[in-house]
């Protein structure tokens, strides 16, 4: 009888009629023994400022590449480079490039609960606290809860590794890939891609390809299958007010020298009102969502609660009716400040100056140029002169309000619509596959810089988000759920073998 068995097996999988069972199974016994692999990968640091980390990066994934018979090229920029693997079935047949990035956001490694970011660790959660466990734990019957804790592991490495283990599943049950591919890996898009829009100048011939699916990003918070169609661009500000010319007592001169961080308080929060809406003139311009886009937004399942519950909030902003609708919008962000001193090194002076890092999301909707000059506009309307630098010592004493203010905008938003035949194509194999309907995004929050794929080339562009939501990414004590891991190898194995209608 089991000998029988195992001859109906090997002729479903030579047969190429994989059932849902039989993927999950050879994805998770696959992926278990890719876990070493993927922890040596880890163990390399890749943040994107230092170059000679960034090196060791592109030689790690083009060597694994090399071995799974691609033909990989270096696309030279006056940035870093990006990494092009090209494996061709058949010239007749479409091409789908996946675009993924295999550069993190830098680390603070006091703020990690292990020895290093860069040294991956097992975990599981246990009462209200994470513990480490042996790495041979993966191995347990009750692994799919348990995380790999590590830079990267989930933004955005972890779907590289998912992406090659799927391939080797392939080439060990000599299963033929439905149509040509294409990788493009990215090495800086965490310091927002400088090199990108360059090499689709470029390199236009070697980037081009029938669709693009973007490899990154969470699941929505039910784990089910999730499709992307668009993200949100993203532009950064610089604002930075003047005080004395260096600090001064407090004592001396409160309530006589102007404070540098009350007059930038002041300046930020005109921008908004207590419902967190933007009051500047124009912001929202060009922006409508008619019934059918909020019917499409309505049928994504409710974040609310979930979102209230893994942050600990209590109110939220009002600029939409509900989580989906609020992302349709530009967001005004601010995401640093400094100014003095505080802490165990706060002193009691009037400071120099103060600054504000901002960060501003666009939508497709937007002019990014004209939303830029809407908010200097605004800064003007309070009285400020505006520099692109420090003051001399002849403007300090010209002006009564100088700011420093400098921008830059990064890559718009893109949005490929839903009824695309890209998007029919992807929604029907996932449903096919996982017997329920995929969650559809019409935009996700998130930012990545694959618009110039999208403008210039004219490719439309899909994200297939696998790891889970609650992954921590851009912050300390990054993971990646072992269950996501195993899925999102499941998933790539089955759009591999679908043929693109």
């Amino acid at each position: 009888m089991k000998k029988l068995l195992f001859i109906i097996t090997v002729f479903l999988i030579q047969n190429n009629i994989f059932s849902q069972r039989l993927h999950q199974d050879i994805a998770k016994e696959e992926g278990l023994k890719s876990l070493k692999l993927f922890k040596e990968f880890l163990s390399i640091p890749n943040d994107a400022l230092n170059k000679e980390d960034i090196s060791k990066n592109i030689v790690w994934s083009t060597d694994q590449l090399n071995s799974l018979g691609f033909k990989t090229k270096l696309l030279s920029t006056s940035s870093l480079p990006l990494v092009v693997a090209y494996k061709e079935i058949n010239k007749k047949l479409p091409t789908i490039a996946f675009y993924m990035h295999l550069d993190g956001q830098a680390v603070d490694g006091t703020k990690w609960n292990q020895e290093s970011p860069w040294a991956p660790v097992i975990k599981k959660y246990s009462g209200n606290k994470w513990e480490e466990l042996e790495w041979e734990d993966i191995y347990s019957d009750q692994n799919e809860d348990l995380r790999i804790f590590a830079r990267s592991s989930s933004d955005d490495k972890g779907p590289f590794s998912m992406f090659l283990t799927a391939l080797k599943i392939l080439k060990i049950y000599k299963k033929q890939l439905a149509y040509n591919i294409k990788l493009v890996l990215d090495f800086e898009e965490e310091k927002s891609s400088p090199g990108l829009p360059e090499a689709v100048s470029n390199y236009p011939n070697e980037l081009m390809a029938d669709m693009l699916l973007i490899l990154d990003g969470p699941m929505h918070f039910s784990g089910k299958p999730t499709l992307v169609f668009g993200n949100r661009g993203i532009s950064v500000i610089t604002l930075k007010t003047f005080g004395p010319k260096t600090p001064q007592h407090s004592g001396h001169y409160g309530n006589y020298i102007p404070n540098p961080a009350l007059r930038l308080s002041q300046i930020l929060s005109s921008m908004k009102n207590e419902e967190g809406i933007v009051v500047i003139p124009g912001f929202y311009d060009g922006i409508t969502l008619n019934e059918d886009t909020k019917k499409i937004l309505n049928n994504v399942p409710s974040a609310e609660n979930a979102i209230k519950k893994r942050t600990k909030i209590n109110s939220i902003d009002n600029v939409g009716s509900n989580y989906q609708e609020s992302i349709q919008y530009p967001s005004l962000n601010i995401r640093g400040l400094q100014s003095g001193w505080v802490g165990d090194q706060a002193r009691t002076i009037i400071p120099s100056s103060a600054i504000a890092e901002i960060d501003v999301r666009l939508v497709l909707e937007n002019d990014p140029e004209k939303l830029m000059l809407s908010i200097k506009d605004h800064i003007k309307s309070l009285g400020y002169t505006i520099l692109d630098s420090d003051p001399t010592d002849e403007q300090r004493m010209k002006y009564k309000k100088l700011i420093q203010m400098n921008y830059k905008i990064s890559y718009p938003a893109f949005r490929t619509p839903i009824n695309s035949r890209e998007g029919k194509w992807l929604k029907g194999l996932l449903k096919k596959y996982y017997k329920t309907s995929p969650v559809l995004i019409r935009t996700s929050g998130g930012s990545v810089p694959i618009s110039p794929f999208v403008n210039q080339l004219g490719i439309p562009s899909i994200g297939l988000p696998t790891v889970n939501l609650d992954n921590n990414q851009h912050s300390p004590n990054e993971n990646i759920r072992l269950g996501n891991y195993f899925q999102g190898i499941e998933s790539f194995v089955s759009i591999l073998l679908e043929p693109y209608q």
